[in-house]
């Protein structure tokens, strides 16, 4: 995906939006699910990347217009092997591909975080996988890593699909370190050791993120939305310079 993707996200400053990314085999999903069991709503950037190109939607029409209906499974589906066969090295398709369904997952986030503040949810959580790369951290109200080892991620790598030891190292080639993606994260999960050590970590996160979004503050800015665009305009601010530092 082009990092042209954060420039059109609708910053919402009702609702606390909380990024959370990691890297291949890092347990971002397991992490995304626990986050879920303590009642934190969950947009999962996936699952709408798949829900805009479903059979009857807007993207899967332009989709097909572009690219002829051969991409799609006797059932109507979009046929993601050979789309991406269709694309594989080829930069004007690729480009093509994404200026259809990149603004169709802009305004499904944003029209589901909208609906977490409709419902007065005090938070919600953006499951993103490469939120770093595309640049949507920096629209983020907190950001949290999800983490382990290089050597760990080979190894799950290896065990989850079955791959050579020299695959694994491959995949894990083609994508921004874990390392790197560090340094944009303002809360931490190590998840090198035991499911049981990754939910006190998630327990610990969630009463982190509690104290930091405040139930008074939270309450004034659902009541009094100008309040809430003030903090808007602080945290982008705030953000913006954290972005120069990061480029430093």
């Amino acid at each position: 995906m082009s990092r042209d993707m954060s420039c059109t996200i609708l910053y919402v400053p009702l609702v606390e939006v909380i990024g959370l990314t990691g890297g291949i085999a890092t347990g971002k999903s397991t992490v995304s699910s626990l986050l879920a069991s303590h009642g934190i709503p969950i947009i999962d950037a996936d699952v709408l990347a798949r829900e805009v190109v479903g059979p009857g939607t807007q993207g899967l029409s332009r989709i097909t217009s572009e690219f002829g209906r051969d991409i799609l499974q006797p059932d109507g589906t979009l046929n993601r092997p050979k789309l991406g066969e269709l694309i594989f090295n080829n930069d004007i398709k690729r480009r093509k591909l994404n200026a259809i369904v990149h603004p169709a997952v802009r305004r499904a986030l944003a029209w589901r975080v909208i609906k977490c503040w409709l419902r007065g949810e005090q938070m919600c959580v953006l499951d993103v996988p490469l939120l770093i790369e595309v640049g949507l951290w920096k629209w983020m109200g907190w950001v949290v890593v999800v983490y382990c080892s290089e050597q760990v991620q080979i190894v799950r790598l290896m065990e989850r699909d079955g791959s050579t030891q020299e695959a694994a190292s491959s995949r894990l080639k083609s994508q921004l370190p874990i390392t790197q993606k560090l340094g944009y994260g303002d809360f931490v999960v190590d998840n090198s050791g035991t499911l049981k050590d990754l939910e006190g970590q998630v327990v610990t996160l969630v009463k982190r993120l509690e104290r930091q979004v405040g139930w008074w503050w939270w309450r004034l800015e659902w009541l009094v939305p100008p309040v809430g665009l003030v903090l808007a305009g602080w945290t982008l601010i705030w953000r913006s310079r954290r972005n120069r530092r990061q480029s430093e």
